[in-house]
């Protein structure tokens, strides 16, 4: 599953490279609590819910494709899936703020207060589902998985960058393609500008509907009115459907943290649970055929980890004591239950432990309100 597992890990590299740029330019600030949730939001589920999109884009072109492009060139194809891909997102990505329901998928995105490359990594985790309807006409038409695949990533790469802070405005490119500085404007927390600039990688899309915006002249801030974010994806990623529903959670908001975690403490735990779910990618792929029991628990922990993280992030101590536990836990399954001998788990799980370890006897971590952005 190299093909899988290399993206993931470019994905990663220039996220923290990026945010470590940030902090040593002093023009801007990282906040590396935001950084590490954006990274921990939805990179668990996502494997689940995109495995099932593509199960279902799979099973449509098998079984029902009106076989439109088969004796089609190839290379008219790949601009007809291109082309095709990004209108449906364009529409998909409309409808998210049009319905309640989408907007309860998409909200988790908006949350963020930052913008920068981390920022196009967080989602619900349940923002592939939403996407398995808007595709399936290319399965209808015949475009193979494989174009399909292809074609996703690459359009996703292009969104990815898109919200990068470092990335300047590129002059005539602009006309065509969606940019860093086209996709501010829909991140916008002021006006009406969240409802600007739905594009994915085509601007051409907005300027044909409608819903093209500049930048404001004035200043302007990320994110969205209302309640904030909780830091935690469980609930980040759940609390939106209660609300639908019409059931409403208190919030604590004279929560006073017992400690807080150094921003490397934080970053480095981060990365460790996030090796961990590449080296879950690398064994099972978005794949769920005949799912042992083995891959299942693997699920669940490296799950329970993404809340765990979050509660270490925002000094709860049921967060340290849940890390601590859960690096237990995932460490004695691997080693003593699974008998993993390769270096990677034996390593990676090692690594966990003892930055749980750490954390818990008072390293890394203090009881003062340090600021959480580091210049």
């Amino acid at each position: 599953m190299n093909e899988l597992t290399f993206p993931i890990i470019f994905m990663l590299a220039v996220v923290i490279i990026e945010g470590l740029i940030i902090t040593r330019s002093h023009h801007q600030s990282i906040n590396w609590r935001e950084l590490t949730f954006n990274l921990n939001s939805g990179h668990i589920m996502l494997w689940l819910f995109r495995g099932l999109e593509l199960f279902c884009y799979g099973f449509v072109v098998s079984h029902y494709s009106l076989g439109i492009t088969d004796n089609w060139s190839p290379l008219w194809v790949w601009i007809l899936a291109i082309l095709a891909w990004d209108f449906g997102f364009y529409w998909l990505h409309r409808l998210h703020h049009t319905f309640r329901a989408l907007w309860a998928v998409h909200v988790v995105h908006h949350q963020g207060e930052q913008f920068n490359l981390s920022l196009g990594v967080r989602n619900s985790w349940y923002s592939s589902l939403t996407s398995i309807p808007f595709f399936m006409l290319l399965a209808l038409i015949g475009i193979p998985l494989e174009i399909f695949i292809t074609v996703s990533i690459a359009h996703y790469t292009i969104q990815f960058f898109n919200h990068s802070a470092l990335i300047p405005p590129l002059g005539w490119w602009e006309k065509i393609m969606v940019t860093p500085h086209h996709h501010k404007v829909h991140h916008v927390k002021q006006g009406h500008y969240s409802q600007r600039n739905f594009g994915g990688s085509f601007i051409i899309w907005d300027k044909l509907f409608g819903t093209y915006s500049a930048l404001p002249d004035a200043d302007y801030q990320y994110g969205i009115r209302g309640e904030p974010a909780s830091e935690n994806p469980f609930i980040d990623s759940n609390r939106p459907f209660l609300r639908l529903l019409g059931i409403k959670r208190q919030v604590i908001t004279n929560f006073q943290p017992k400690y807080h975690i150094h921003a490397f403490a934080l970053v480095s735990g981060t990365l460790l649970l996030f090796t961990l779910v590449i080296g879950y990618v690398y064994l099972y792929g978005y794949g769920y055929n005949g799912t042992s029991m083995q891959q299942v628990s693997l699920f669940i922990l490296l799950g329970l980890g993404t809340i765990a993280l979050s509660g270490l992030s925002s000094g709860y101590s049921w967060g340290l004591y849940s890390w601590f536990i859960l690096a237990s836990v995932l460490g004695s399954v691997i080693i003593f239950y699974w008998h993993w001998q390769n270096i990677f788990w034996l390593l990676t799980t090692s690594l966990l432990w003892l930055h749980a370890l750490a954390l818990l006897c008072g390293l890394g971590r203090n009881p003062n309100h340090e600021n959480i952005y580091v210049n």
